[in-house]
């Protein structure tokens, strides 16, 4: 009679630590669900929302003076055609996809 006994408080036991540790799993897993939609990107330019872009079409850029070296600010001065989803921006008569740190702060 207790070996009986003691095999049904084991399975209980067990039951028990599988129950618990279901229930530990969907509250992790509703925790990770609820991360996942408000993570964010290590870069910037990928946080920023539609409305708010470092460049938009038509805006007038100044490439920085070391990647056109010997050249006036208004010979590196271009105006943007598009900005690209990734924050990057064409430019109009200038070939390329260009990075926000490739151009001088806006003064």
């Amino acid at each position: 009679m207790k070996s009986r006994r003691r095999r049904w408080l084991g399975a209980l036991a067990g039951l028990a630590g599988l129950t618990a540790g279901a229930v530990g799993a969907t509250v992790l897993l509703k925790k990770g669900m609820a991360a996942r939609r408000e993570r964010k990107s290590i870069y910037p330019e990928y946080n920023r929302g539609g409305g708010d872009r470092w460049a938009r079409p038509g805006m007038s850029v100044t490439l920085r003076a070391e990647l056109m070296p010997g050249r006036d600010r208004s010979e590196r001065s271009f105006r943007v055609e598009e900005v690209l989803p990734s924050g990057r921006v064409r430019l109009e008569g200038f070939a390329g996809d260009h990075a926000e740190s490739e151009f001088e702060p806006v003064r």
